[in-house]
């Protein structure tokens, strides 16, 4: 059996509607402390979305999304985040906030592969 490292994770949710407190998953953030790893993985259901908020701003939403995808990566996509290690860029996606696009709990695992983790959670959370 590979080595195994502990993992965090969180869902990515789109509240369209504040006041209402609906959700959808739309992604998962990924962070292994042990790999200097973070990464979020992200897939927009449409149709689900609109379901919720017929007015909803599908490219606002998206946008949103791309951004927290291009904090993970770092980079020049990374804005200001750029100068920060994987664990500072993660703490900073997850932390509170009342937007249409919002982090949830955090939860832990082991992993031996934490890209194949998100790879995996985004196929049983969201899509």
């Amino acid at each position: 059996m590979s080595e195994r490292d502990v993992f965090e994770y969180a869902l990515l949710r789109v509240v369209p509607r504040i006041e209402r407190g609906e959700c959808i998953n739309a992604g998962v953030l990924v962070y292994c402390r042990a790999k200097s790893f973070v990464a979020a993985r992200t897939h927009l259901d449409e149709r689900k979305l609109l379901a919720l908020d017929p007015d909803a701003d599908v490219a606002g939403v998206r946008a949103a999304l791309s951004a927290v995808e291009g904090v993970c990566a770092g980079g020049a996509a990374a804005g200001q985040a750029a100068r920060d290690d994987a664990g500072r860029r993660f703490r900073w996606l997850i932390a509170p906030r009342s937007t249409v696009v919002q982090p949830g709990p955090v939860h832990t695992g082991l992993t031996a592969d934490p890209a194949a983790e998100a790879e995996r959670l985004l196929g049983l959370l969201v899509r």
